[in-house]
């Protein structure tokens, strides 16, 4: 009887702590936050990064109530703010708003990179794509992707294309063309966008690569011509301008994504309402006005979702790197 009441009493403490448990839990997920969350910036103040990331904190605050503070931590080309955030406490007040550049390229191009994304963070959703794209001057010789083709293989080595930068996906989107239709281009590396689009301008060079908001303006008065966008589907501003896609050249699609993670063991309900709140957060019509000012589109997804673009993303740019040989410090 005695060892009766014993198990009695033991599966009873046991249901009791279990129960405990799972409420605590519950309570865990509906109080969190508790206290402001950091969104770390790995770029200036200012620029696109940054007006994506204000843009996104203010819909979720004005959504949810919660307190959001913008931390810009630029430096080793985005990549020293997401190594703030991978190496930081992993209790779900800390992220980052990471990019194709910091998270896909830099383990490729950066030998002593201080993070690996797949191991040190936990993503929770993308937030925003927008494609590159190819651009000439006005009464260029280049029409179409044909065009490039053609006079590059009838020229090996002597067409001239621009990057905003070595190591850039403007750079390595420029090398992936090379590789997969099997011409030379000659790459000249600019300190940003501006210098290379202004150079386009006064035809002094024939092909460049940028983001679209930094030639848009100029592709509508007629000042440059744009070849293609670097998508699978026309971009909204260019409805005229083919994509990639459509020079059955899908695989030199070149998209520069933006997307929240948090440190790598962050609570699953944290990372679960955090993405439950930028999803809903992407869905504000004032978003995606601001976001398609800045040429980007809003772009939500779960976090396995997120995980695997990662993934497929460091294996397809990893490659693009080790066949060119570029080396970064």
């Amino acid at each position: 009887m005695r060892g009766k009441s014993y198990l009695w009493s033991t599966c009873l403490i046991t249901a009791l702590l279990g129960g405990s448990i799972t409420s605590a839990s519950h309570v865990a997920a509906q109080d969190y936050p508790t206290r402001p969350i950091r969104l770390v910036v790995p770029f200036p103040a200012g620029g696109g990064v940054d007006l994506v990331a204000r843009v996104l904190a203010k819909s979720v605050i004005d959504q949810t109530g919660w307190n959001i503070v913008v931390d810009n931590r630029q430096g080793v080309g985005g990549a020293l703010g997401v190594e703030i955030v991978a190496r930081s406490a992993p209790d779900g007040y800390t992220m980052v708003l990471g990019q194709t550049s910091n998270l896909a390229l830099a383990p490729a191009l950066l030998p002593k990179l201080g993070y690996d994304p797949q191991k040190d963070l936990q993503p929770v959703s993308l937030v925003s794509s927008g494609p590159l794209i190819l651009i000439t001057p006005k009464g260029s010789r280049f029409k179409s992707m044909a065009d490039v083709i053609a006079i590059a293989k009838a020229e090996p080595g002597k067409v001239l294309i621009g990057s905003p930068g070595n190591g850039t996906l403007g750079h390595l989107a420029g090398e992936l063309i090379k590789q997969t239709v099997g011409i030379q281009l000659e790459h000249v590396p600019y300190r940003g966008a501006a210098q290379g689009v202004l150079d386009v301008l006064g035809g002094r060079l024939e092909l460049f690569i940028p983001t679209v908001p930094a030639a848009l303006t100029h592709i509508r008065s007629g000042r440059l011509q744009a070849i293609a966008t670097l998508s699978r589907q026309r971009h909204a501003d260019l409805p005229d301008t083919p994509s990639i896609a459509e020079a059955a050249l899908g695989d030199l699609e070149a998209i520069n994504w933006s997307g929240v993670l948090v440190p790598a063991g962050t609570p699953k309900p944290a990372v679960a309402a955090l993405s439950r709140a930028v999803s809903r957060a992407l869905t504000n019509p004032e978003v995606r006005s601001k976001f398609a000012a800045e040429g980007v589109s809003p772009q939500a997804s779960s976090p396995q979702e997120f995980a695997a673009l990662i993934g497929q993303e460091i294996a397809r740019w990893g490659k693009v790197v080790k066949a060119s040989g570029i080396k970064m410090q």
